[in-house]
């Protein structure tokens, strides 16, 4: 399980987890270590996560303005909401002229969202609490075709406390969470090696784990303060290609200490940019 700083792009909290363990157990651990990695200079927060975070425990302390462990004051939220048989029949009954489109549609399919009065009747659901917020997302096909499962139209909805925003905006910004932590998670296991465990040891997994995220921030830090703004988006195979892999000879000559590249001389100011930003270890 990973919390990322959306804005950075760094990986704030991590937790190695054995394989049978539910995506939904306990992620207020991760979040609460996340909020507390923030630097002091952070003053407005907010949270998205997927349906694991769907989770009395999380969602509460996330409504607790003067919660434990964690910044005072509002935190805006919005989490993917499990689909409950209540909750389903709630969207159910939304009437038809309140569906609208949130999107442009593409795939050939239609995307529409709406409000949905509906109060959870979990035990953990505090009486006193303000109430939460459900928005739908309705999906349908435009000809009228089935999805692969035989259904016409299949339903999402996320859960929030931010009521000032219109449901297009909440659906749009809680979906661009799939250009964060889901590219994250896809550099960890398939360019800085996390997606092959190591050993047969839960311990030695979960530092190789913690190893990766360390080289994803680093990697981070390096193309945020040295490398020019245009490879910002840069993945590790791009910089491995024209950085990391770079062949060099040092040569001492006349009292003094030489690096001779093998790269084109358009990438000479870079690598002297990054000299002088990094430390140079000896």
């Amino acid at each position: 399980m990973l919390a990322v700083w959306a804005e950075m792009n760094v990986v704030l909290a991590d937790e190695f987890r054995d394989g049978n363990v539910p995506a939904q157990m306990a992620p207020l651990t991760v979040a609460r270590a996340a909020f507390a990695a923030l630097p002091q200079t952070v003053k407005t927060f907010y949270y998205r996560g997927d349906s694991a975070c769907h989770e009395s425990a999380l969602v509460n302390w996330l409504r607790d303005e003067r919660r434990e462990g964690g910044p005072e004051g509002f935190v805006g939220f919005a989490i993917s909401a499990r689909m409950s048989e209540a909750l389903h029949e709630a969207i159910l009954s939304v009437p038809e002229a309140q569906w609208g489109p949130y999107a442009q549609s593409g795939e050939g399919k239609t995307r529409e969202c709406a409000e949905v009065p509906f109060v959870p009747g979990e035990k953990s659901e505090h009486k006193d609490s303000e109430p939460l917020r459900y928005v739908a997302v309705r999906v349908r096909k435009r000809q009228g075709e089935l999805f692969a499962d035989g259904s016409a139209v299949r339903h999402f909805a996320v859960l929030s406390n931010l009521w000032g925003w219109k449901p297009e905006r909440l659906i749009q910004w809680h979906r661009e969470k799939a250009g964060t932590v889901e590219m994250v998670h896809d550099v960890l296991k398939n360019e800085l090696a996390a997606g092959v465990l190591p050993s047969e040891y839960f311990g030695a997994n979960a530092a190789w784990l913690r190893l990766a995220v360390i080289a994803h921030n680093v990697l981070v830090a390096l193309k945020r303060l040295a490398l020019p703004a245009e490879l910002l988006s840069a993945r590790p195979k791009r910089l491995r290609f024209l950085f990391l892999h770079t062949a060099g000879r040092l040569i001492f000559h006349a009292r003094k200490t030489l690096l001779r590249l093998s790269t084109v001389g358009e990438r000479i100011p870079v690598w002297m940019q990054m000299g002088r930003v990094l430390p140079v270890a000896t």
